[in-house]
């Protein structure tokens, strides 16, 4: 059985009337890389304080790394890199003094402080900057610096809490890279909160949909795809123009093809958008798709079999639970 770093059982917060996480039951493996998604004010940011001993629950308990962060906070602290959305430091101090600074909090000797805090700035890509001051920093620099920072204590589990907010595309195609190598090659565990759905889909390994307090689910995304979509598991979309080079057509000129492929075997929903045909099947029927295009007097331009994202997940799910969501 998959060892537990994580784990909560009915963890619950109320302020006032309000339900901010509603009796969480969560399983988080060792060397996981979890996403916790879900709109602004779902609760996953509560969660995190709660999983870090800064916020007591009103109901059920947490255990991270052994212990309970309600009774043993410093404890999980210790074993835990948190690293929130806007990270602060010392701005007149290079990102090298600050990542010392925080070692020696963490009291760490000063020859391992040194030898780990440069070792985290090549990681993170921040050696040739490690001299300049945190203050001339980009937002994506110092997002690097606080996961340097994080990891300079050698956690076993961090937390990040929208990581990528305010940062470039390739600054966070980068980020997150860094963060599936460093969880890969030193078998961190990460909780990552976000409600980017491409980037939680990009990164991790299971996923946990949060709306207004309540996790409504949580496994791979294959897994939740298919319970979803079992009728349609695989969508096959294909683009294409007529022989006499017309590439937009109205919906009536189509039916007679989309009546074609309703009718073949396996074959479920059909639609047509953005000058995409989009088909759900129970199976792979690409080449039926393909050839009744072609005999329908069309010429293909596109054919590409996919599987149902976390996008699409998660606005099922989301649909389907209206009633938590008017709760946050």
């Amino acid at each position: 059985m998959e060892e537990s770093i994580i784990s909560t059982s009915g963890l619950t917060k109320r302020y006032g009337n309000f339900l901010a996480v509603n009796e969480l039951d969560l399983t988080i493996g060792k060397g996981d890389v979890y996403g916790l998604l879900g709109p602004n004010g779902a609760g996953k940011s509560t969660t995190i304080l709660l999983l870090l001993g800064l916020a007591e629950a009103s109901a059920g308990n947490a255990m991270v790394c052994g212990f309970n962060p309600a009774t043993h906070p410093i404890e999980v602290r210790r074993r835990v890199g948190y690293l929130p959305d806007d990270v602060g430091f010392y701005d007149s101090r290079s990102g090298l003094e600050n990542l010392l600074f925080t070692a020696r909090l963490n009291s760490i000797g000063k020859d391992d402080a040194y030898r780990r805090a440069w070792q985290l700035l090549e990681q993170v890509g921040l050696a040739s900057d490690a001299e300049k001051k945190a203050g001339t920093y980009s937002r994506g620099m110092r997002q690097r610096l606080g996961l340097a920072d994080v990891l300079i204590k050698n956690p076993s589990v961090i937390i990040l809490d929208e990581p990528t907010l305010g940062i470039d595309p390739q600054g966070v195609r980068q980020f997150l890279d860094l963060i599936v190598r460093l969880s890969r090659e030193q078998g961190l565990t990460v909780l990552l909160s976000s409600h980017h759905l491409h980037q939680v889909q990009q990164v991790c390994d299971r996923v946990g949909l949060f709306v207004g307090g309540k996790l409504i689910a949580d496994g791979t995304i294959d897994a939740l795809s298919s319970k979803l979509f079992a009728s349609e598991p695989i969508i096959v979309e294909a683009g294409f123009t007529a022989r006499n080079g017309i590439a937009h057509f109205q919906p009536d000129d189509l039916m007679p093809l989309t009546n074609t492929i309703r009718d073949i075997e396996g074959v479920g929903s059909v639609s047509f958008a953005d000058g995409i045909l989009r088909v759900g099947c129970v199976n792979d029927r690409s080449s039926l798709i393909a050839r009744a295009v072609f005999e329908a007097g069309y010429d293909l331009t596109l054919l590409q079999k996919k599987r149902h994202g976390l996008d699409e997940i998660y606005h099922r799910y989301f649909q389907e639970s209206e009633p938590y969501g008017k709760t946050a």
